[in-house]
Parts: C-alpha cells; structure tokens; sequence
C-alpha cells in the first residue's frame, strides 16, 4: 500500500469497528464508518466547488445558450433526459456517457501530482479516476440519488499494482460499480481485483479492511493476551 494512502487509511479507521450503514460489505471489506470528513480535504473542496457551479448548471439547463461549453450543454441534455427514469437506467447512462471523456493525467492537466476537479472542470479539460467518478456522483445527485446511495472508492488495482478510484452505487440488493475503465456497470463482487482503502460520500467516511485480516488480527491479540493454560 503506498505511504500516503496508508496514513490516510489509519486516519480513518475509528477506535472501535462500527456496523456498515448499508446491508451491503462492500468488495466484502469490513467497514469502519466515521462522521467527520476532515481527514479527506481535496474531497470535501471539491464539494464546496461543486456546489457553487450550481447557478451554471441550473442556467445551462434552462437555456442552452448559457452553457459554458458544449459538454456541459450536453451533460445537462443528459440530465433533463434521465429524470424520473428507474436508477438502473439512470447509473447505465451516466457511467457511459462520463466515460466519453479521454483519460488526462492531473499532471498535464493542473501540474499537480493529486487535484480533484469539479463537474465543470472535468467536462472542459477531462481527468483522471477521481475525477470520473466525482463527475457520476454530481450527476447521479442532481437527479435526485441520495446522498446514502453512492460513495465514492479508492481502491488498490491488484491487476495493475496501482491506486484507482470509482463509484459505488447501491441498489436494493447490492452495490454496482462505476468505473471509468469500462462501460459495463458490474455488481462489486464480480470486480475482484479491486481492494478498497477507504470510500465517502457527502455525510460519512469508512475505512475498509479485508475481513480475513480483522479476523487473523483479533485471533493474533486474543493468542497474546489469553492466560496460559494449567
């Protein structure tokens, strides 16, 4: 795990293990949920940021013309085409029409080594992972999907040994992953290679450990803490 996803992981993680908030263990983790999003900046700007490009998105829809450019007008023809449609539908279309944009490296896009760009920025300069999967997580709220429905993942990609982000959104009975890789919208447990460090939404932070590790790790203190034996 690198460094700096390391500390951000042992940040999270709250003194005692807390039951996930939805019925689903995601990527079969066990999650540590907290209520502060202090630990995780960049997110919590790029909200702040998200929020006040509203009065443009609210005037693009209104009147194309006011579009600051053709994605955005395209983006909010999207939008306008999506409301009231099942969420299925919804998070398929979405997913596909984010994924349009080529793959750009925040170096070359903000000399910048990690920078989480809003809606708006995305949709003028493209992105990288995060990026993707703010974009579908703006667009899946403004059509109404609570907050408590999608969480944003940063994962470890153990096929190509590097850090990844993506959408998770849950539906009734699972949750299905939003990713800028593909355009298949695929249940999380049919994605085996991905192993998350820590997800979020706009209410709440989990940290994320492998269930077998917890399970070794409880075993291991209760070996060296139990009295010996007479």
């Amino acid at each position: 795990m690198p460094r700096w996803l390391l500390a951000i992981v042992m940040t999270l993680l709250p003194i005692a293990a807390a039951e996930a908030t939805v019925p689903v263990a995601l990527f079969g983790t066990a999650e540590f949920r907290a209520e502060s999003l202090a630990a995780l900046p960049k997110w919590r700007q790029v909200l702040e940021r998200s929020a006040l490009e509203q009065p443009t998105y609210d005037a693009c829809r209104l009147d194309p013309t006011a579009c600051p450019n053709r994605g955005v007008m395209a983006w909010q023809a999207l939008l306008q085409g999506l409301r009231g449609a099942p969420l299925p539908e919804q998070v398929s279309k979405v997913n596909r029409f984010v994924n349009q944009w080529r793959y750009r490296s925040d170096a070359a896009n903000h000399g910048k080594s990690d920078y989480w760009a809003s809606p708006l920025e995305f949709l003028a300069r493209s992105g990288d992972c995060e990026d993707y999967a703010i974009a579908k997580y703006v667009s899946l709220r403004q059509l109404g999907v609570p907050a408590a429905r999608l969480r944003l993942v940063v994962v470890q990609d153990e096929l190509r040994q590097l850090a990844h982000a993506v959408l998770a959104v849950y539906l009734d009975d699972t949750a299905v992953i939003l990713d800028n890789l593909t355009n298949a919208v695929l249940p999380h447990e049919r994605v085996a290679h991905y192993a998350p460090y820590y997800s979020v939404n706009e209410t709440a932070r989990w940290a994320h450990v492998e269930s077998s590790r917890l399970m070794l790790s409880a075993v291991d203190r209760s070996s060296t803490t139990a009295p010996a034996s007479r």
